[in-house]
């Protein structure tokens, strides 16, 4: 796959520093200006104004110009206006509004290497004395940018743009209201689903195994208790461990880990997923907040409000 995952998401709230501050606690390093970093994937997220939150952009990574000029041609034979230069293309998604943009970006090596946690089981010990985790007093600080979720309100003219316009697969469906799509060698790196309103659902940061995502979580809450929306917990489609908190403009943000990779030559087929049994395998069941979040109606009016 000449895409080898997502480079960057724009996030757009009304409410900048309020929002900076969080992910600074969430563990991204920020560089001034609401820009974030993350461990391995340099700049990955950039907090900037709007009169409600949003998806601003999205940067997919890809490999060399020649990739850039077959998702160009793609673009065009869909009809959707681009803008050019020698190192990426962007074009706007037709239904929600969210720019994006493919540019040429090095893929991210996890480094120094992430050595393999050890643990016990039945019959089998891999580890002695304390378990290791009980020494990491550093806080956690996501690897990379994983996936981001959005909701659209035409779900089929969204998946045309991101598969036959930017080459993105298919690796699950959700019935016939989401559809899990992959730039990577992971599961999923944007999921599009059926919304009444375009809006942002949120974002997913890799963190290194199950104990940083509860680790990162309980040190979220500690304090703010009212950022927590669901988890912990692991999915079904994608097989990740899960925990998910949300920001002060409303977007939900996930720690994730031991996510389902798909070798590029390997066959895939999708699955057709139903119900909850699509959403977790195991965990909380997922609150009507994170369904259908809080602030959807007020998204609606507002949307509704600004084309009238």
């Amino acid at each position: 796959m000449a895409l080898h995952g997502l480079g960057k998401v724009t996030l757009g709230v009304p409410n900048v520093d309020d929002t900076i501050a969080y992910y600074t606690d969430f563990g991204l390093g920020h560089r001034g200006g609401g820009v974030f970093a993350t461990r391995n994937g340099g700049d990955q997220l950039e907090i900037v104004h709007a009169p409600t939150r949003r998806l601003v952009e999205l940067t997919v990574a890809a490999d060399d110009p020649d990739d850039i000029a077959a998702i160009t041609g793609r673009l065009t034979g869909l009809g959707v206006a681009i803008d050019r230069n020698g190192t990426s293309v962007g074009a706007v998604e037709p239904v929600t509004g969210t720019r994006v943009r493919v540019a040429i970006r090095p893929r991210i090596v996890i480094e120094p290497a992430v050595l393999p946690t050890p643990y016990n089981g039945p019959g089998r010990i891999d580890r002695w004395g304390r378990a290791p985790f009980l020494t990491r007093a550093e806080p956690v600080r996501p690897r990379k940018l994983g996936h981001a979720v959005i909701g659209s309100t035409d779900l089929e003219t969204t998946m045309r743009f991101f598969t036959k316009g930017l080459g993105f697969k298919v690796s699950d469906y959700m019935g016939d209201k989401a559809a899990f799509l992959r730039c990577s060698v992971e599961h999923h790196n944007v999921l599009v689903m059926s919304a009444p309103v375009n809006f942002m659902h949120h974002t997913s940061w890799q963190v290194d195994d199950i104990d940083e995502v509860g680790r990162g979580a309980h040190a979220m809450l500690d304090g703010n208790p009212e950022r927590h929306i669901w988890g912990l917990g692991r999915h079904y489609a994608g097989a990740n461990f899960f925990w998910y908190l949300k920001d002060p403009a409303g977007n939900f943000s996930e720690y994730y880990s031991d996510m389902d990779t798909v070798p590029e030559d390997e066959l895939w087929s999708p699955e057709v997923l139903h119900g909850l049994h699509g959403l977790y395998a195991w965990g909380p069941p997922p609150p009507p907040s994170f369904l259908e979040p809080d602030d959807l109606a007020a998204l609606m009016t507002g949307a509704h409000c600004s084309t009238g």
